[in-house]
């Protein structure tokens, strides 16, 4: 069996329960190196064999799964964040399926979970943005033309962008010509929930600027919308003494 295990958003401890054991059962680990916590491999048995992803083609982790399977082994294929997010991990799956290899997959805590708790937000505020757009700018690897920033930037809901901070100026740009005022709220936070984690707020006037001064130009989300300062919004209706649910009946003044 494979299983695709989301590793989490960098702390060791933020992998699920679930991840872990499978962590510890495995006789390979395939880990993405270049972004997966290497403590989280210390969870290895002492006879497991690992693998770094970073220094393999999709062809090199399949044959390094099949040789496994071949010999009954269990394999977790150990990927950052969630692997349903920008986690390339349809290819395997189908790959995995053409040679009848049974596989599962385990949810990993996302980094844009991490990098809103590491800012205490709430993506979704009341009367400010109740949508999260999850997208990144186009760079070696394209996008689709209808989901080019400044297209989705016209929704002025709160966006998340992934594997854009080599690209700050330009993304400043797109966001702007998108309708964003250049005093929007934005915030850069570089790894996320790991111990070297940074986070700076900042505007997106001032946003190409901040992530120059503190030097990141990768492995950083970038946060823009309103509830970045969550200055403005309205209390929700749930815990609402005028608001009746399934549960509570409206409370009299």
């Amino acid at each position: 069996m494979i299983y695709f295990v989301g590793a989490g958003s960098g702390a060791p401890d933020l992998i699920t329960l679930r991840g872990q054991k499978l962590l510890q059962q495995a006789d390979v680990i395939i880990y993405a190196g270049s972004l997966v916590n290497p403590q989280l491999l210390e969870e290895r048995k002492p006879e497991c064999s690992v693998y770094n992803s970073a220094e393999m083609t999709l062809e090199e982790v399949i044959e390094v799964m099949k040789s496994a399977e071949q010999k009954a082994k269990m394999t977790v294929r150990l990927h950052t964040g969630d692997p349903c997010l920008y986690g390339a991990v349809r290819e395997q799956m189908d790959l995995l399926e053409q040679a009848g290899i049974p596989y599962e997959s385990c949810p990993g805590v996302s980094s844009f979970c991490g990098a809103a708790s590491s800012l205490n937000l709430e993506y979704t505020l009341p009367d400010v943005s109740q949508s999260v757009i999850i997208t990144r700018m186009a760079g070696r690897t394209p996008v689709p033309e209808r989901e080019e920033i400044a297209s989705l930037a016209k929704h002025h809901a709160t966006m998340v962008i992934f594997l854009s901070a080599g690209m700050v100026e330009k993304l400043t740009e797109r966001l702007l010509a998108g309708g964003y005022q250049k005093h929007t709220p934005a915030a850069i936070v570089y790894k996320a929930t790991w111990e070297e984690e940074e986070t700076y707020v900042c505007t997106l006037e001032t946003l190409a600027e901040t992530a120059k001064d503190h030097g990141i130009t990768k492995t950083a989300l970038i946060l823009v919308g309103d509830v970045v300062t969550h200055s403005s919004y309205r209390r929700s209706d749930l815990y609402n003494p005028e608001f009746e649910t399934e549960f509570r009946r409206r409370k009299a003044e």
